[in-house]
């Protein structure tokens, strides 16, 4: 069997898979404190015998393997999460082989092997949900260096169309993507969850500004073959016309992409590509 986690800001997923990655068993249990979380995960998964497990956990985290912060989530506004050992935990506890990376990068992978990017070599894929993080495909390889990148967190440009004065409601960063597009920036706006806004509310059109913004910058940084939309926020159908024009005025024509309704585009796994990926994951760290 293999085990998956993908923790998020708003709950951990957990799933076992049999051989051939179907998932027989699978749970949600909400981002508290580790003293409560992580209890609930290890129980879980000690029911099942693991050939390995994928982790894809909330950033920033410690990714370098020769780095004294590898396997500890790093500074976050998550009560009781910073500068905690969450490798280290669950290594304690389980007794198998763990693939540790971001939750990014587990969709990211996921979406390569059964998703949006099969058959590409260089995708950038992007989480709107709660918060904005990014995982970057180069090569046919999740993407790392000194640590993983945060490209939820780039500078952005305020929309004309914003609500004046509005400078985001990230903590760390005045009018950064994350604090500018993510779920609570739009609530923080109009004063209701996204999900409950009708699908031609105006402040879809500044969401989309942001993002293609953002979409502008990878495509200029990285050159991707796609860059794909994941994540709760992501899920609006309606989004996709709006990125897509605001990505063509942006842009101005200065580099050439693949037709926009092929390059920018909603993740094909769905809400299960973190799941998924981390899966994969557990198989390889399984195998090697």
């Amino acid at each position: 069997m293999f085990g998956a986690i993908e923790a998020g800001g708003t709950k951990f997923v957990c799933a076992v898979a049999d051989e051939q990655l179907v998932v027989q068993d699978r749970v949600r249990i909400p981002t508290d404190d580790p003293q409560k979380c992580v209890p609930q995960i290890v129980q879980f998964f000690q029911q099942y015998q693991l050939s390995g497990l994928g982790v894809g956990a909330f950033g920033p985290i410690g990714i370098n393997p020769e780095s004294a912060d590898y396997g500890f989530v790093k500074q976050t506004p998550k009560p009781g999460w910073s500068h905690f050992d969450f490798l280290g935990a669950l290594k304690t506890a389980l007794d198998c082989p763990i693939y540790w990376t971001t939750d990014v990068n587990v969709a990211a992978y996921g979406e390569l092997h059964r998703g949006a990017a099969q058959g590409l070599h260089n995708v950038v894929y992007l989480t709107v949900g709660t918060g904005i993080g990014g995982g970057i495909i180069h090569d046919g390889k999740v993407y790392t260096a000194y640590s993983h990148p945060e490209v939820g967190h780039i500078a952005v440009r305020p929309s004309a169309d914003d609500v004046p004065g509005f400078k985001g409601v990230c903590p760390y960063h005045d009018y950064c993507l994350e604090g500018m597009a993510a779920g609570p920036a739009i609530e923080a706006r109009v004063g209701v969850p996204a999900a409950t806004l009708s699908k031609t509310d105006a402040v879809w059109d500044i969401e989309a500004y942001y993002l293609a913004q953002a979409a502008v910058d990878y495509t200029l940084s990285f050159a991707p073959e796609r860059i794909i939309f994941g994540g709760g926020v992501s899920n609006q159908a309606q989004l996709y016309p709006l990125i897509q024009a605001s990505f063509a005025v942006q842009m101005n024509g200065y580099v050439e992409t693949p037709p926009l309704n092929e390059y920018l585009v909603h993740a094909g796994l769905g809400d299960d590509a973190g799941i998924t990926g981390a899966l994969l994951l557990a198989q390889r760290v399984a195998t090697h």
